[in-house]
């Protein structure tokens, strides 16, 4: 966390920017100002208005993760991910069901591609178990092993295959830290702050929590973007990130 003068920020919050159109976006990054440096690009905003949004953040000077969580065979994945390379992302996301195959043959090709062109190579992690998925969903999907040990299997197998870190829940983070060591990305939805609506998350944590437990980044959407004001929101948001120093 840095202060300058009014300014308060913590990169390791990342502002999921659920929205629909490009005056959304801009108007909400133009509130939160200096306040926060980091923002996710989920389907929703790239599907609706494309590599624009992406572009623009980075002409703004932030930094993106570009969650678009690619799923399908080894080369369609690579292929997709040296496409989405070009439009300078910070980090960009597969499946880890995937399988190790997938995920190693991605992680190789974007390293390679970023060599080839002389850029840098964006982080690449991978979704566990989605944070809206509880114990009743996950059965019915026909699982008995417990949705964290999963996520834990599942994150050790995405570091055996070169890859940077991973998505999961906060209450995962323990596990996970413990499990793959310290320099490894755990990006953390289901953040919520004390008192603030759960939505359709179910795997939650307050930000305190969710770095206590191991995080190095969070993922926050609607208790900033949803709020009166969003810039004192995300400012509350990140004074709570300092205690958990």
């Amino acid at each position: 966390m840095s202060e300058e003068g009014t300014t308060l920020h913590d990169d390791r919050l990342i502002v999921a920017l659920d929205v629909h159109t490009m005056a959304d976006v801009q108007q909400l990054v133009t509130t939160l100002g200096d306040t926060v440096s980091y923002y996710k690009v989920g389907m929703e905003l790239f599907y609706s208005v494309g590599p624009d949004v992406v572009r623009y953040l980075k002409q703004q000077g932030k930094h993106v993760f570009l969650d678009l969580k690619l799923h399908d065979i080894p080369n369609t994945v690579a292929g997709g991910l040296t496409s989405l390379m070009t439009l300078g992302a910070d980090i960009v996301n597969v499946h880890a069901s995937g399988g190790y195959t997938m995920m190693k043959t991605a992680a190789e090709r974007l390293h390679a591609a970023a060599a080839e062109q002389g850029v840098p190579c964006p982080k690449i992690i991978a979704i566990t178990v989605l944070t809206s998925m509880n114990d009743d969903d996950w059965a019915k999907l026909g699982e008995t092993e417990p949705i964290a040990d999963r996520v834990t299997r599942l994150a050790k197998l995405t570091k055996s295959a070169g890859l940077d870190g991973v998505v999961a829940s906060p209450r995962e983070a323990a596990s996970i830290r413990a499990a793959c060591g310290e320099d490894f990305l755990i990006v953390t939805p289901g953040v919520r702050p004390a008192g603030a609506s759960i939505d359709d998350q179910s795997r939650i944590a307050t930000p305190a929590q969710a770095l206590k437990n191991g995080a190095t980044h969070l993922v926050v959407g609607r208790p900033i973007r949803a709020a009166e004001n969003p810039r004192e929101a995300a400012i509350s948001i990140i004074k709570e990130m300092a205690s958990s120093n």
